[in-house]
């Protein structure tokens, strides 16, 4: 389920859900990491993905920064 804080406004809801959404794919992502099928990935692959993450992880803090000044 989904935290939801009453005192929100519905468009600062959405950015708490947004934020629940990407850490739960950050984990999908980082837990994939260490498959099999990550490590049999060509180079390129790998770097791409490695290079998602980050992204996905700069996401997160900004989303976190903006939450903050609710």
């Amino acid at each position: 389920g989904r935290v939801t804080m009453s005192r929100l406004l519905p468009h600062q809801q959405r950015v708490v859900d947004e934020l629940a959404d990407l850490s739960e794919k950050i984990d999908k992502l980082t837990a994939f990491f260490n498959t099999e099928i990550f490590k049999g990935m060509r180079l390129a692959e790998r770097s791409l993905l490695l290079r998602q993450h980050n992204a996905m992880f700069q996401y997160v803090e900004i989303l976190k920064e903006r939450i903050s000044l609710f």
